[in-house]
């Protein structure tokens, strides 16, 4: 046998060819590692980076402040306050943590009904669990580490006034946007813009590590109103008052600075609370002075009349003749209370007499009167911008619709907001300047358009005048110390294509005081119920305290002194 037929030199062989491919296979394998290593630290680098940031890098949003609200001389209005929301992962939740049944303690829950919430929606990122709860209590919250529970920090909006100022200044949703009045008309300006940050969380998705800011929140613009928080207060204490004791509906009061068109009060009943709307009607929610319509009734006369002077045809001494007491116009009869006879423009709005205007009207160019109302503003936007408000409607009326062209002359067939019949009065008491009304502080004085010659707005204001007086219709409008002028309405209630004759709404407008006019105050009450309803009893009435309150607070001084009484020297 040869020496290379050896079995054990054939075994040795075949060993030593099988430790070589093991160790060339290890060798392999170590190359392989090698180069994912090289590979991982160098090429695939910045992916795994982004990867792993992915998984604990996180965008947060940073809330941004939403703007202050406030009246005229700074005081608050509409606040934001620090709140937090808490809210789960129910996919990352542990609810097994011993934390669960504290948790459900703060939250105001039974701990069954938690674990419920969050078992329910299992598949979901993302759950409220409450919102807008104080900072302390967040922090509690956070206290307890329960993996998938989290807080974040956000404003609650919160309303000084409460349901005195409510209904301009309005509400925002939970969510921080606004839904009523200027909180909407405003909102774009008012909520800001949020910033941005990057933050690292852990597997749980806490934040345990504040990266870098991306961008800062942007906070809201303040809004200054033209609002005065006294006048405020004390005009919604008097409506209130009367809407109670006269069992009305509702209730609505303007009181508008003469020189510069500013709204200085605006309250309306029903109101509502806008820090706690569990209980909120929705008709509490109109602001009835920008949004309800309704004819104005014998407020009207006094531009029917200023409209006569304006046309050339009258002068305040001119004399009309009202007898018997009513007039027929086409198949209506037109009637006063009584027979005035023969009555000067003075007369007329003394008396508040119908036929008196109607003549006025009806010997006048048929659009003289509704060219006057439209001037003054009335079937016109006030260019408040305020959510919903209505224009009103004044009709074109041809020269043959004699009944519609007298019935306008007294304040029907026509309807008005109660601010649009306050703006109206104000060129009578600014010598024939038309300013418009504004909600927003005026930081000057606007120049306004002319709509009555120099003169006219006067010589009414002294017709208003007499109204307050003894042989007048308004005399409960009458304010001690002041001269004082305006003119009742009285109006029945539309209802069925036609009039209600037992609902009533009772009006007042006026100015104060009429030797240098300062404030239009305009009062209107829906269906009041009872003995009283006129206009002279239910509205007059809240125009003197509104009228004696505001004068007191804005400090304007007495024009109308009470003589003194008069002395006799005894002859010896």
């Amino acid at each position: 046998m040869s020496k290379s037929e050896d079995p054990i030199i054939q075994t040795h062989a075949a060993r030593s060819w099988r430790i070589w491919l093991v160790v060339f296979l290890l060798a392999l394998i170590v190359a392989g590692i090698t180069s994912k290593l090289l590979s991982l630290y160098g090429d695939d680098q910045a992916f795994l980076r982004s990867q792993g940031d992915a998984r604990t890098l996180r965008t947060m949003l940073i809330p941004a402040h939403r703007g202050l609200i406030t009246d005229r001389n700074g005081e608050p209005l509409a606040v934001s306050a620090p709140v937090a929301t808490i809210w789960a992962d129910p996919l990352r939740t542990d609810l097994q943590h011993g934390g669960l049944t504290r948790l459900a303690q703060l939250l105001d829950m039974k701990p069954h009904e938690l674990k419920s919430v969050l078992t329910a929606n299992p598949e979901r990122r993302f759950l409220y669990l409450k919102r807008q709860v104080t900072p302390e209590l967040a922090e509690a919250v956070e206290a307890l580490g329960i993996p998938g529970v989290h807080a974040d920090r956000e404003y609650k909006r919160y309303y000084p006034a409460g349901e005195v100022a409510t209904h301009l200044i309005g509400f925002t949703n939970v969510d921080g946007e606004g839904q009523e009045g200027l909180e909407l008309a405003y909102n774009h300006s008012l909520r800001g813009e949020p910033g941005r940050k990057l933050v690292l969380k852990d597997r749980v998705g806490r934040t345990i590590k504040h990266i870098r800011s991306l961008q800062d929140a942007d906070a809201g613009s303040d809004l200054q109103l033209s609002i005065d928080l006294r006048l405020q207060y004390m005009a919604y204490r008097e409506l209130k008052a009367a809407v109670e004791s006269h069992r009305a509906d509702a209730g609505s009061a303007v009181v508008l600075d003469v020189k510069t068109g500013e709204v200085l009060a605006l309250v309306n009943q029903p109101s509502y609370n806008p820090n706690d709307r569990s209980e909120l009607k929705t008709d509490a929610l109109r602001n009835r002075a920008l949004t309800d319509l309704f004819e104005p009734g014998s407020t009207m006369k006094p531009l029917t009349v200023a409209a006569a002077m304006m046309s050339g045809q009258y002068t305040r001494d001119s004399i009309i003749d009202t007898s018997p007491g009513y007039i027929r116009v086409g198949g209506a009869s037109i009637k006063d209370h009584r027979n005035y006879g023969k009555l000067d423009l003075t007369g007329i709005i003394t008396k508040s007499s119908n036929v008196g205007v109607t003549r006025l009207a009806l010997e006048m160019p048929h659009d003289t009167v509704r060219n006057l109302l439209h001037n003054v503003g009335l079937g016109r936007d006030t260019g408040t911008g305020f959510p919903g408000e209505r224009t009103g409607v004044l009709p074109f009326l041809a020269e043959r619709q004699r009944v519609e062209r007298a019935t306008m002359s007294y304040g029907y067939g026509l309807s008005t907001t109660l601010l649009q019949l306050a703006q109206a009065y104000v060129p009578l008491a600014a010598d024939g300047i038309m300013r418009p009304a504004t909600l927003l502080k005026q930081t000057q004085t606007p120049a306004g358009t002319r709509v009555l010659p120099p003169g006219v707005g006067p010589q009414v204001l002294d017709m208003l005048e007499t109204v307050i007086s003894a042989k007048g219709t308004g005399r409960r409008a009458a304010v001690e110390g002041y001269r004082v002028g305006g003119k009742t309405g009285t109006v029945h209630k539309a209802s069925g294509g036609g009039y209600a004759e037992d609902k009533y709404v009772s009006v007042f407008a006026g100015v104060a005081p009429l030797t240098n006019p300062r404030l239009v105050i305009a009062v209107m009450v829906d269906n009041p119920k009872g003995q009283e309803y006129y206009g002279g009893l239910v509205a007059a009435p809240i125009f003197s305290r509104i009228a004696a309150g505001s004068l007191r607070l804005l400090n304007v001084p007495p024009d109308k002194w009470p003589e003194p009484p008069s002395t006799h020297v005894a002859m010896q």
